[in-house]
C-alpha cells in the first residue's frame, strides 16, 4: 500500500472537557496518513487516480475547527470517519491529533492521540 501524508496541519478549535477550553479555544496539530494505491496515478499523471490533498485538508479543518467535542479521541474519530466516507480511494487512515497546550499541570511538550482505521496491507 502507498501513503499520502498531510503533516502537522494547524488549526484552532474549542474542544475540551474544561469550560475554559470551550470558551477560549486552543491550538491543535493534526497529521493524517492515507493508505491509497497510487500506482495508477503515478502511471497516468491524472488527478482522478489519487486523493486531492487540498480537499482532505478542508475536511480536516471543518472537523477540528467545527463543533466542539469534549475528547480529542472524538475529534480524531470524526476525522477518520469523514475521510474514509468522502474519499473512496482511501482504504485506511492513521490520525495523530496533538494538543500542544492542554490545561494540565506538569512539564511536557504536548499530549496526543493516535488512531488507525481501515486497511493498510
Amino acid at each position: 500500500m502507498d501513503f499520502i501524508h498531510l503533516n502537522e496541519m494547524q488549526f484552532y478549535g474549542y474542544h475540551g472537557v474544561f469550560p475554559e477550553e470551550t470558551k477560549l479555544g486552543q491550538r491543535f496539530r493534526l497529521t493524517v496518513s492515507l493508505a491509497v494505491d497510487l500506482r495508477r496515478a503515478g502511471e497516468t499523471d491524472a488527478l482522478e487516480h489519487t486523493v486531492h490533498y487540498g480537499e482532505v485538508y478542508e475536511t480536516c479543518k471543518s472537523v477540528v475547527e467545527g463543533e466542539p467535542k469534549k475528547l480529542v479521541e472524538a475529534v480524531a474519530e470524526e476525522v477518520a470517519s469523514r475521510i474514509l466516507s468522502e474519499f473512496p480511494l482511501v482504504k485506511g487512515i492513521r490520525v495523530q491529533l496533538i494538543k500542544p497546550d492542554p490545561p494540565i499541570p506538569g512539564h511536557y511538550k504536548s499530549v496526543a492521540i493516535d488512531l488507525t482505521r481501515g486497511e493498510f496491507a
